[in-house]
């Protein structure tokens, strides 16, 4: 497949050729790094481009969308899609396995991109290569000849994520097919589930073979977070819990802690960023476990869960 991607993406941005590839040149560089905690422990780096930077990605993702495919095992990204499509895809099964990418945006580098491209008959001129390569990869050390990754920050990095695991996935889900596995995966957070026993403790060294021969190992599995479950436990998926009942469910932790920030906003003791939080966790938990909302009703009131659910357009 060719496409002119000079020639669209100039005139989407209204530049000349000259600039646009005078403002690639240092393109990679042009990122602000912080940090922010994880989920679970440790902090996450964070690159996020440029204002001028993100534009020119925003429209090259636009771009490139139709071209660059992504299999309908991946949830993640995706218009009308989220973590509780990903985990409705496993509310049946018995037995879980939980398994994620090391350092995942950050392993994806032009090459493996390019790899990708070539596998699937997308060809580029020399001159996009280069494009492409500084548009889109951040220098993480922003010294001349310093490695280039994909950032997390970037606009255009989802699109790239999931077309460069596309032939992941699709291998993966016809050897799950032909086992009748179920198969999902949610950015770098990858689930399998089965109703046989036993089944799944293939699944590890097959996910191995499939990344060393497709990526020759640039995207590798964090083995300490590899975590197997049955229905005689909670199951979770990507934050969400499957019950004993299969039903999809905040968990009880989750729900402990939402109950007490109910409690802090109502006597008016809690702090705005906790507010917000509880704003946007509420709307959450609309959608996967709705029957809990309504006990926060019963218990609170449900003036008050509103006024949490309208809180950010009072403020406006």
């Amino acid at each position: 497949m060719k496409l002119n991607l000079y020639k669209v993406l100039t005139e989407k941005l209204s530049v000349s050729r000259s600039s646009l590839t005078r403002f690639s040149d240092n393109a990679p560089k042009k990122y602000k790094v912080y940090t922010i905690p994880k989920r679970n422990s440790g902090q996450r780096v964070i690159a996020h481009p440029s204002k001028k930077l993100k534009i020119v990605q925003k429209e090259l993702a636009n771009i490139l969308s139709p071209v660059f495919c992504s299999h309908d095992s991946a949830f993640a990204y995706k218009k009308g899609l989220s973590i509780k499509n990903n985990a409705q895809q496993h509310l049946n099964s018995k037995y879980l396995l939980k398994m994620d990418f090391s350092n995942f945006f950050n392993s994806i580098t032009p090459s493996v991109l390019f790899l990708i491209c070539e596998k699937n008959h997308i060809q580029w001129s020399a001159e996009e290569h280069r494009l492409l390569t500084n548009i889109l990869f951040w220098n993480k050390t922003k010294s001349d000849g310093g490695k280039l990754v994909l950032s997390v920050g970037a606009p255009s990095s989802p699109l790239i994520s999931n077309f460069v695991l596309f032939d992941f996935d699709r291998e993966i889900s016809k050897f799950c097919a032909s086992k009748k596995i179920n198969y999902s995966r949610y950015a770098d957070d990858i689930t399998f589930s089965t109703n046989q026993k036993g089944l799944l403790f293939e699944i590890p060294n097959f996910v191995r073979h499939v990344l060393r021969d497709i990526y020759d190992d640039s995207i590798t599995i964090n083995d300490l977070k590899t975590v197997y479950s049955s229905k005689k436990h909670n199951r979770h998926v990507t934050g969400i819990t499957i019950s004993s009942e299969n039903k999809l469910s905040l968990g009880r932790a989750k729900k402990r802690m939402i109950s007490s920030l109910i409690h802090k906003f109502m006597i008016g003791v809690i702090d705005q960023e906790d507010a917000l939080y509880l704003q946007g966790i509420l709307a959450f938990s609309i959608s996967i476990e709705p029957d809990f909302i309504e006990r926060m009703k019963l218990k609170y009131n449900e003036d008050v869960v509103h006024r949490v659910l309208n809180m950010r357009a009072e403020n406006d």
